[in-house]
């Protein structure tokens, strides 16, 4: 997948979309190490080479394509570039959207991605059927504050289409220099017309754990990936709580696209017994690893608050959670992403890497949850307004208008509290008052047209609105959750 991160809440993302072949990173490793069930290391050099590799008729057969190519062609070809086809060809043959090949240059900003670097817009995308889809937004980055969502399928590009595209290659299109713009046109189930948002690229070094303790005594941890560092902080935050008393604990793995198998192990151990499952992992001929905790667990009650953007790691830790800690599940059902990648950096030698599915994950119990997600045990679905699309204008909005656009900012004024009393893409007289009625509250000449002063205004107040704690309705949920028990 590729990595997009925000800051803050769901729809306030800063920035990037570290467009990397591939997508949530259950497990990533350099080839010459591979994380056993009980969190070593074991050398997997040798896995790499196991294969037969090419007989003398497949070698001949690549030769003389190679030579036809080279001799034949109309015009002259970079053979690294022939290469390369062939490495990403084999690749996407496996029809397995999280193994990719990826040239040296995606390669090295997928390792930065691990380590909490990135640059971009700020979302994880997937391949799917050779469309683009959004995994998850990053917290406080430029995808999130735009209102990309979970699930949406990147039709273009600053004008250029990405079907039939790479991975690579739709990334490519997608990232760019700090401070350019990207306008993406978006297909979001339940809209009848393709969604246009604008983008500001940016790059951050991403922090992914925050902490705070609140006035009744739960602590709320968010966790925004699982990169490299993630476990130790998680480990000082949740020390610093428990050390002001802390009652009860909420981990928001809110449109957490995942992240590093060992990382998450690290994490989910400190709350479950010592000697019980955390994980389990399945190879391709059916036999399972346990990972097995070595913490001791917890006495107050615990709560994962989770969405549709919750994937891979993410749902490993709410999946051992629920079943081995007691946790309740608040909020949407996850992404359902069960499987583990190896990324194989070494053995090429040129910089560039394969990530391979090389397993599947279970929960505690055994249960598969690919592409299916984990459902909460209390389900909350977000607000409106923190999954509206948000308003990209070509012209001014007035009475009569009818479209997607009207839709949106109905939808706005219906969750600031202006009533337009309908929803459905007419710009009625009642819509027009409503017009009137934020712009009179906001200081701006009162005609009940939006324009992009007005537009502007109410993007304004929708992200003052999702900023305020007390319209989370899923944290609320979760708080209280943990508060019963």
């Amino acid at each position: 997948m590729w990595n997009v991160y925000f800051k803050g809440r769901t729809v306030f993302v800063l920035l990037l979309m570290t467009m990397v072949a591939s997508v949530l990173v259950t497990l990533t490793i350099g080839d010459q190490v591979f994380w056993t069930a009980d969190g070593k290391q074991a050398s997997v050099s040798a896995a790499a080479s196991e294969g037969s590799g090419l007989s003398k008729k497949e070698e001949s057969k690549i030769n003389a394509v190679l030579g036809l190519i080279e001799t034949k062609y109309f015009k002259d070809i970079d053979r690294d570039e022939l290469v390369d086809g062939a490495v990403r060809g084999m690749m996407e043959s496996l029809d397995d959207p999280y193994s990719v090949y990826m040239e040296k240059d995606v390669a090295k900003q997928f390792s930065e991605s691990i380590e909490g670097s990135f640059s971009g817009i700020g979302a994880e995308v997937t391949l799917e059927k050779g469309k683009v889809v959004v995994v998850a937004p990053i917290k406080g980055s430029p995808a999130e504050r735009a209102g990309l969502l979970a699930k949406d399928i990147v039709l273009s590009v600053n004008g250029d289409k990405l079907d039939g595209l790479t991975l690579n290659d739709a990334v490519a299109k997608i990232r760019g220099p700090k401070g350019t713009k990207a306008k993406l046109r978006i297909e979001r189930a339940g809209n009848t017309q393709p969604i246009d948002l604008i983008l500001v690229r940016d790059d951050i070094d991403v922090e992914t754990v925050y902490a705070k303790l609140r006035e009744d005594g739960v602590g709320v941890i968010e966790i925004r990936q699982f990169s490299l560092n993630t476990a130790d902080r998680f480990k000082e935050e949740l020390a610093k709580l428990e050390k002001q008393g802390m009652k009860g604990l909420v981990i928001d793995v809110r449109n957490d696209p995942g992240g590093v198998l060992p990382v998450v192990v690290e994490i989910a151990q400190q709350f479950i017994p010592k000697g019980e499952t955390i994980v389990q992992v399945e190879d391709r001929d059916g036999d399972r690893d346990k990972t097995t905790s070595q913490g001791g667990g917890k006495t107050y009650p615990i709560a994962v608050l989770m969405n549709k953007g919750s994937a891979s790691a993410s749902e490993i830790l709410a999946g051992a959670l629920q079943e081995r800690a007691k946790a309740v599940l608040v909020g949407e059902t996850s992404y359902g992403k069960g499987t583990v990648q190896v990324s194989y950096n070494k053995t090429l030698g040129d910089g560039s890497l394969v990530k391979m599915t090389i397993a599947k994950w279970l929960t505690p119990d055994g249960n598969w949850i690919h592409q299916k997600g984990i459902k909460p045990t209390v389900e909350v679905l977000p607000p409106k307004l923190y999954t509206v699309a948000r308003l990209t204008l070509k012209e001014t909005l007035r009475k009569d208008m009818l479209g997607e656009q009207v839709r949106n900012a109905q939808v706005m004024l219906t969750g600031l509290g202006f009533a337009p009393k309908r929803e459905d893409g007419y710009f009625s007289a009642s819509t027009e008052q409503s017009v009137k009625d934020f712009q009179s509250s906001a200081g701006l000449p009162v005609s009940g047209e939006i324009d992009t002063k007005t537009a502007a205004a109410l993007e304004q107040a929708v992200v003052k609105w999702i900023r305020d704690e007390k319209n989370d309705k899923q944290l609320l949920e979760a708080i209280q959750a943990v508060s019963r028990k």
